[in-house]
């Protein structure tokens, strides 16, 4: 895994080139794209959630810089499923050019296109299905059923002269799926005699051992939880898990409560998952959330967003008490989704704020209410034994995950050259079953932070970060032009210290000495004072303090 950049050489004729632009290193931001003959195809798009060091950052997007001044020469975007982390980035694409074709399922095409409505842009699309063969540009596609958290997903078979490449998306391998939807093994067979030249596997839980265990293990525990509640219940879910959605509609009925969808992306998925039968509703089941208040405690059941404790979600603002609806005593709060890395502090706080108030929380920890989306090591060695792949290139996940899927496909037989770790940016060529890294882009993280894209910076984060932690003290200090005398001040400000400010009266006598030895040894130039005074206040206040503020020091001449 090299972190030196290198620019690639030109592509040769008849080799496909495979760059990650995100989702590796990472879970979240999975975004690939293939070259081939001048054209790019792109497997998935998404965005990545911002962690607890990112403050203020609404998403995190690939950085389209690879693709840059090459939006013409695409031919299409695959989405392999409608999750936020495969197809969130896809507004921000077509904000550069409308026309490129999207390429998924119906369920998919669907929630992509609610999100794109939100943007004012109406997508060129194309639908398929598991089984259907396209050809898109140089790229003869072949979609294959596979089992996740949410319906509909698929991997993507790409076939051109330069060999055949598999991506799975995210996927499992349930045996007895809700929907009856299997991953098909027979169709990975098929792909394996064929002879698979390069795989890229997800590796979310390429270091959990076994199998990942079955969805429908879930919905007698929800039963239960349901049945027994005293009072509301609360059930907190992704707002695309369909599945999860299901069995709690099935458990609130069988217990004869009303469901009320809360949260904006919540009432949307699940309205057009409804639309296009992948969601059966039983009459009479949903409740406008308005309306569910007039219920009886023991009636109702909100179905809401915030299972990962972000800040402004239905969940979390619940739990400040920030909600038309507020948990408390007797209620019960499930939170039915796994914990995304990076998010556990935030998850943990929302978990002991609705205690705090009274509630029961029923989560992974102390239930079985969610299993995951992703294929475990067992699954993974399958795989890897049905396909026998040539190349292996593992992705989707930290570190870690990826290190964890590659010693699987040594495990099974491959050998460790032909394994690839490789980061977001890294450049692989495949050609007569040679995958061979050929360079490495220096891509960054891309910010939506409010109306803004990309402007803001790992620099200002870090300034924010200073700003929350260490405080801010502004300084302002009036001094004579001609001759360096100071006239007023030093007044000093600060923020996120102590609430008075007369806690610096003991060093304004210090800047004043400095600056006048300043001016004495000649110095006029403004820049030159400030920095004098930077200097002394900050010595004093990590001396004195222990912090390191921002400081903001103004000399004006009078």
């Amino acid at each position: 895994m090299s972190n030196t950049v290198s620019a690639p050489n030109p592509l040769d004729p008849g080799t496909l080139r495979v760059t990650p632009v995100g989702g590796l290193g990472e879970v979240g931001r999975n975004m690939t794209v293939f070259e081939f003959d001048g054209k790019l195809l792109i497997v998935d798009c998404g965005v990545l959630f911002p962690e607890e060091h990112q403050p203020g950052v609404d998403l995190i997007l690939p950085d389209f810089e690879a693709i840059r001044g090459r939006l013409d020469d695409i031919v299409g975007v695959v989405l392999t499923h409608g999750h936020e982390d495969h197809i969130g980035a896809v507004p921000y694409l077509l904000k550069r050019k409308g026309d490129i074709p999207l390429i998924g399922s119906q369920l998919t095409l669907a929630l992509v296109e609610a999100k794109l409505k939100e943007h004012r842009i109406k997508p060129y699309t194309l639908t398929v299905k598991e089984g259907q063969r396209e050809q898109v540009g140089p790229f003869d596609l072949e979609f294959v059923a596979v089992n996740h958290s949410i319906p509909d997903a698929l991997a993507v078979g790409i076939r051109t002269p330069a060999g055949l490449v598999l991506a799975t998306g995210d996927f499992k391998m349930d045996q007895l799926p809700l929907d009856g939807r299997l991953t098909d093994l027979r169709a990975f067979a098929r792909l394996g005699e064929e002879g698979v030249d390069l795989f890229l596997v997800d590796s979310t839980n390429a270091d959990v051992p076994g199998f990942t265990p079955l969805e429908r293990a879930i919905g007698p525990v929800l039963d239960q939880v349901i049945g027994k509640a005293p009072r509301r219940v609360i059930v907190a879910s992704f707002s695309s898990h369909v599945h999860r959605v299901q069995q709690v509609i099935d458990a609130a009925a069988a217990h004869g409560r009303r469901v009320a969808f809360l949260g904006r992306s919540m009432v949307r998925n699940m309205t057009i998952a409804e639309q296009l039968g992948y969601l059966n509703v039983p009459d009479g089941v949903l409740i406008d959330y308005k309306k569910a208040k007039d219920l009886p405690d023991d009636r109702i059941v909100y179905m809401s967003t915030g299972s990962q404790g972000e800040p402004m979600a239905v969940l979390s603002r619940m739990a400040n008490l920030d909600h038309a609806i507020e948990p408390g005593e007797g209620d019960t709060v499930i939170l039915a989704s796994s914990l995304i890395p990076g998010n556990e502090n935030a998850v943990y706080r929302v978990i002991d704020g609705l205690t705090k108030l009274g509630a029961n929380v029923v989560h992974k920890a102390n239930a079985k209410v969610h299993v995951s989306g992703h294929a475990a090591a067992g699954e993974l060695l399958y795989c890897y034994n049905i396909l026998q792949p040539k190349n292996v290139l593992p992705v989707h996940g930290e570190y870690r995950h990826l290190m964890a899927n590659a010693k699987l496909a040594q495990d099974s037989g491959i050998p460790a050259e032909n394994t690839i770790i490789a980061e977001n940016g890294t450049v692989i060529d495949l050609k007569d079953g040679v995958a061979t890294v050929v360079g490495q882009l220096d891509l960054g993280f891309v910010y939506v932070d409010g109306s803004s894209v990309g402007e803001i910076t790992d620099a200002d984060l870090k300034d924010r970060r200073i700003l929350g932690e260490e405080g801010f003290i502004s300084v302002i200090v009036v001094v004579d032009a001609a001759s360096g005398r100071i006239v007023t001040g030093p007044e000093i400000h600060a923020r996120g210290f102590a609430e008075d400010d007369a806690v610096f009266d003991s060093v304004k006598p210090k800047i004043a000495q400095a600056l006048t030895e300043a001016a004495q040894s000649g110095v006029r130039d403004q820049h030159a004072l400030q920095q004098v005074v930077r200097r002394t206040i900050g010595r004093w206040v990590n001396q004195s303090l222990r912090r390191r503020p921002m400081i903001v020091p103004m000399v004006i001449e009078a």
